[in-house]
């Protein structure tokens, strides 16, 4: 799914429910400018080729991708909702995650305004929503 009239500004909140398939392998989320040019890549893998349960993290810049940040805290179960929230600044993303824990990402980009949204992989996206 990809929206691309969407606009997420600096200090807004993404919030997104989202269902793991129960055999998901991974699933991810894309915001930026559009399929080449992609602020925050947010990639939770299950079991994708070497990672399993972890976070990956990237960003796209004129097609280009950037250098992978890991995080090894993982808190999604295949099979289960959980709720997620993304909000930014000109600097940094600040991803909380369903357990309540903090992780950041350089908005290598450094944009305030982002307005191409996309989900892929085995989940069901439940909702998306900014406040």
């Amino acid at each position: 799914m990809k929206m691309q009239e969407f606009s997420l500004k600096e200090g807004q909140e993404l919030k997104i429910r989202v269902k793991p398939n129960d055999d998901s392998a991974r699933f991810a989320i894309n915001i930026g400018h559009d399929a080449d040019n992609i602020a925050l890549h947010f990639n939770p893998r299950f079991d994708s080729g070497s990672d399993v349960n972890t976070i990956v993290c990237n960003s796209k810049s004129g097609g280009s991708w950037g250098e992978e940040q890991r995080e090894g805290h993982f808190p999604f179960a295949r099979g289960e909702e959980s709720k997620f929230y993304i909000n930014f600044t000109m600097d940094q993303f600040y991803i909380k995650l369903p357990d309540g824990r903090m992780m950041d990402f350089p908005n290598r980009l450094g944009d305030v305004k982002y307005d191409y949204f996309e989900v892929k992989g085995d989940a069901v996206f439940h909702g998306v929503k900014i406040k």
